[in-house]
């Protein structure tokens, strides 16, 4: 067995808590990242780590060369292209595909400022019924999106302190008093602080889970009044049992795996 017989796609610290049960299993894996931030997230694991995205024919080619056996997507919940990706090429070379996904706590708050919607565009149009001072906690990623769609309002980006980000922000008009370089995530009271010190009017996040501080950053918004947007995951493109929605069940499947390989 070697590393290039399982696959992670990472990035996340899901994908981190997995590679520490491949190392616990002794079973040899490479963990690919987009970004240096996924390598230094990586930490200490006992697995390669690639660095660099990979498109749809890198990943296949990627597969073939390495005679790759299972790939463990264990990337963002909302890093659509990836999963696409990963979904294609394990398709295309016949590569058993995993999906791991953090639990998403959409239940655990209900609220009447508490909106969900499916996307930027649904986000926009509700908030342009909104106060003028609009907190972003989405990542940097859509910060175009959002300059475009909410053109008359003043957009506060909390992102992650990274060079080539503070230069994204700097690139699409952000001032200084508009960018708030953090590492997430938080505590409930160090937001609760954060939401009074921006004077946030609305707050836009993702279904991030409990890895992502959702409760955390969602709660105290809502106590302070003031409206919450959250952008809900897209849908999963695994389903049925290659669809691992915990850890333990992530430990089963690599049992099973482990007894087949």
């Amino acid at each position: 067995m070697s590393e290039g017989d399982v696959l992670v796609l990472g990035g996340t610290s899901d994908a981190r808590a997995i590679c520490l049960q491949l190392d616990a299993a002794r079973v040899p894996y490479t963990v690919s990242v987009a970004t240096p931030t996924g390598v230094a997230l990586a930490g200490d694991i006992a697995g390669q780590v690639r660095c660099g995205r990979m498109d749809l024919t890198e990943m296949v080619t990627w597969l073939r060369e390495h005679q790759t056996r299972w790939v463990i997507d264990a990337s963002h919940p909302y890093a659509e292209v990836v999963s696409r990706n990963a979904q294609a090429a394990c398709e295309q070379t016949g590569v058993l595909l995993s999906r791991y996904q953090r639990p998403e706590q959409l239940d655990s708050l209900t609220h009447p400022l508490l909106h969900y919607v499916a996307n930027i565009p649904e986000a926009c149009a509700l908030i342009q019924t909104m106060g003028e001072r609009v907190l972003l906690t989405t990542g940097s990623k859509e910060l175009a999106l959002w300059r475009e769609g909410l053109p008359g309002k003043t957009l506060l980006a909390r992102v992650l302190p990274v060079p080539e980000v503070m230069q994204q922000c700097a690139d699409l008009g952000f001032g200084v008093g508009e960018i708030f370089a953090l590492c997430a995530p938080f505590s409930a009271e160090f937001n609760a602080a954060f939401y009074r010190h921006c004077r946030a009017d609305v707050m836009v996040t993702k279904a991030s889970g409990a890895e992502g501080g959702y409760q955390e950053k969602v709660q105290p918004c809502l106590d302070a009044g003031i409206p919450c947007i959250v952008i809900t995951r897209p849908a999963p493109l695994v389903t049925g049992d290659e669809r691992l929605n915990s850890l333990a069940e992530f430990a089963e499947r690599l049992a099973r795996w482990q007894a087949t390989a």
